[in-house]
């Protein structure tokens, strides 16, 4: 595959380049492809195209075809799985490989659905306006309503939306200061200039690409706020996130 692959389009849903997006996932595949120096270009897209319904989703022609893969995860595994992307857990212990899933589903499977909370329910309206900027007024209305029902089923049928919002934001402090306590053992033995990992060592791992994408995404997220103020008040996140950006995306613009 990495012989005739010819290129790569991401399709990240929003339509502003050279920055960071809202999504966590759209930050962590194009992290996961940049540690693999994997040249790609973006696009906006749209939910309505996507192979899987969501972006991100990609976009790449290989001899005389092109194909459509959808799903951050699938699509990293299916690059790696032909040989276009290294498998960074290879070199980890069962034990290890467990950890590094574990800290990813913590992101994933827990701290995405209360940021949907914190993004949808409390901050609906900056939300919408973020997310249908494209669309006509009546139409955001008609559309926002829709997103919104579908998101408070999510929420209830994952079990974040029969949770009080005291008990949300207890959650989320606690994903967060977990977080802090990895990134600050990291940091503890990190050299001075350059990028360091969340395991250690000198190379990232599955999980760098997923705790990487939820932190620039947080730092961003003008409908997230309250997240935005507790990343920040973790210095070794943000020096972690910044050495990350200092490498890996120095074209971007880097968050406020």
């Amino acid at each position: 595959m990495a012989a005739s692959l010819k290129s790569i389009t991401v399709f990240r849903g929003f339509p502003e380049k050279g920055c960071y997006t809202w999504s966590p996932f759209v930050n962590k595949l194009e992290a996961r492809l940049r540690f693999d120096n994997i040249a790609y270009k973006v696009d906006t897209g749209s939910p309505l195209k996507a192979p899987r319904g969501k972006v991100p989703y990609i976009t790449l022609e290989r001899d005389v075809k092109t194909e459509s893969l959808g799903d951050s995860a699938l699509i990293t595994k299916s690059f790696i799985e032909a040989g276009s992307l290294t498998d960074l857990n290879a070199r980890l212990s069962p034990v290890e490989k467990a950890q590094d899933l574990a800290l990813k589903a913590l992101l994933e499977d827990k701290l995405y659905f209360y940021q949907g909370h914190e993004r949808w329910v409390q901050n609906y309206y900056t939300m919408r306006s973020k997310i249908l900027a494209s669309v006509p007024w009546p139409v955001q209305v008609v559309l926002g309503n829709i997103i919104y029902n579908k998101n408070v089923r999510n929420l209830q049928g994952q079990g974040t939306g029969t949770l009080s919002a005291e008990e949300i934001a207890a959650a989320r402090d606690e994903v967060w200061e977990s977080i802090n306590a990895v990134v600050s053992a990291a940091h503890a033995q990190a050299r001075e200039e350059g990028p360091f990992w969340v395991w250690g060592g000198d190379k990232p791992t599955e999980a760098d690409a997923v705790v990487f994408g939820f932190v620039v995404a947080a730092l961003v997220c003008a409908a997230a706020p309250d997240s935005k103020e507790i990343v920040k008040g973790y210095p070794a996140i943000v020096e972690y996130a910044r050495r990350i950006h200092d490498k890996y995306f120095p074209d971007y613009e880097i968050w406020e």
